[in-house]
């Protein structure tokens, strides 16, 4: 049996497919899913709908896509043991990243990080329940997501499924942050063991995809916000002093903040020189572009995607015993890169996602998830306003299905116009037609 290829949640009886390689079925799966369509209705940092130039979690999914393949493909010519294939987890297919990388965001609720911290705090409060978007991602793809003749997701192979997981944990564990839900996991944690992989560690496909998604991150939103005037390219901008103690208050307080060696620099330093020769260089990109702005933006974001993810490379890991992907300059880490790219992932939530206006934004959201969940979650009268196939399905699994992991897988899956949708239905004073289709 090919261990990348297995399927765990089909039947043994389905035959491998001759036509096609098993990864481009998974493809296939993943293109033509529900929650992949729904991407392009859930925010990535501007809502969506908010205007057709700036990104989905659709068109960010496709960007991550593309650039972990192509990165990918050039690890391939260039590492030589990834053709030995000596362990199933040492494995860098491009189809399988790609795959990993559309799938990556499934789980995310409409509202983007606000619905995931609101739906949280409800669940731990009301329930002692956790909710979070990676362990989401595997109830949609393990579980929710319908294919004809199956009770187990989309039955994605083992190599993709593992490529997803970035956070190889029990959720339910304590002080775990991110991780899979326990009902998931126990799936996970037995193709692991079958895979025979150290505890803790990620597939190198998985560690890819992740980096990838920081890339994106890094570069496209920084893009949408000079679009959008939240990031000004002058110096009054990018010296202003209560912008630069934000920057490194997020820095601070990231509890991932440890794998970047702050410890090693004057953080406020840093934060300074890497703003200070951001300006430099779009004033000199600028020039060379004839002092259009759309240009600018576009070759600023090409540069860094560039600098960043040809950097990428394979490394041991002697801490894990494992290897690991990272930006690597001269065969080690390179960690000042590392943090180059988070302090302009950290420029792009401070003056993005705490910009007074997104705030405003983000607090109605909390309000309609908050009114939805009160809405739903007394079975007796919830049951009366959730769509027939969802009460379908819940009669089918409710022996294995609580009602308040019901009511938030079912809120999860909403786009953010959905979403808005139904509240109005619920509490606006006058809202659609009964004829409408949900």
């Amino acid at each position: 049996m090919d261990l990348r290829k297995f399927r765990p949640g089909e039947a043994a009886s389905s035959k491998i497919s001759e036509e096609r390689d098993e990864f481009e079925r998974d493809y296939a799966r993943l293109i033509q899913s529900p929650a992949f369509r729904r991407l392009q209705g859930k925010s990535q940092v501007f809502g969506a709908g908010s205007g057709d130039y700036y990104r989905t979690r659709l068109t960010h999914s496709l960007e991550v896509a593309q650039i972990a393949r192509e990165v990918a493909k050039r690890l391939n010519r260039t590492n030589p043991f990834l053709q030995k294939r000596e362990h199933p987890g040492l494995v860098m297919d491009p189809t399988v990243v790609e795959c990993a990388s559309l799938a990556h965001d499934f789980g995310h609720p409409p509202f983007g990080h606000k619905g995931e911290e609101v739906l949280n705090h409800i669940l731990m409060n009301e329930h002692g329940l956790k909710y979070e978007g990676n362990a989401q991602n595997f109830r949609i793809l393990m579980f929710l997501e319908k294919r004809a003749g199956s009770e187990s997701g989309l039955d994605l192979t083992a190599a993709v499924l593992l490529g997803i997981n970035k956070y190889p944990y029990l959720l339910e564990e304590e002080d775990r942050i991110k991780g899979v839900y326990a009902t998931e996991w126990a799936g996970i944690h037995e193709l692991r063991a079958l895979w025979g992989m150290p505890a803790g560690c990620s597939t190198l496909e998985a560690q890819l995809m992740d980096l990838c998604d920081d890339i994106a991150y890094s570069t496209h939103d920084i893009e949408d916000g000079i679009r959008a005037g939240k990031i000004q390219m002058n110096a009054t901008f990018f010296e202003d002093q209560r912008l630069i103690r934000h920057v490194v208050m997020e820095i601070v307080s990231d509890p991932n903040s440890t794998r970047f060696g702050w410890e090693e620099v004057d953080i406020e330093q840093m934060v300074r020189r890497v703003l200070s020769c951001y300006l430099e260089q779009w004033q000199q990109i600028f020039i060379e572009c004839n002092r259009e702005e759309s240009r600018t933006r576009r070759e600023m974001k090409a540069r860094w995607v560039s600098s960043f993810a040809n950097r990428l490379d394979i490394i041991d890991d002697p801490d894990k015993g494992w290897k690991k992907v990272a930006m690597v300059k001269d065969g080690a880490e390179d960690r000042d890169l590392l943090r180059t790219m988070e302090i302009l992932k950290k420029l792009a939530w401070v003056t993005l996602i705490k910009d007074f206006r997104v705030q405003r934004l983000q607090k109605r959201s909390e309000i309609i998830v908050e009114s939805l969940w009160n809405s739903f979650k007394d079975p007796e009268k919830g049951q009366w306003i959730i769509p027939p196939d969802w009460m379908d399905s819940y009669e089918r699994h409710k022996d294995k299905w609580a009602w308040p992991r019901f009511v938030a897988d079912y809120m999860s899956g909403m786009t953010d116009a959905y979403a808005e949708k139904v509240y109005a239905e619920l509490f606006a004073s006058k809202s659609g037609s009964i004829y409408e289709m949900d």
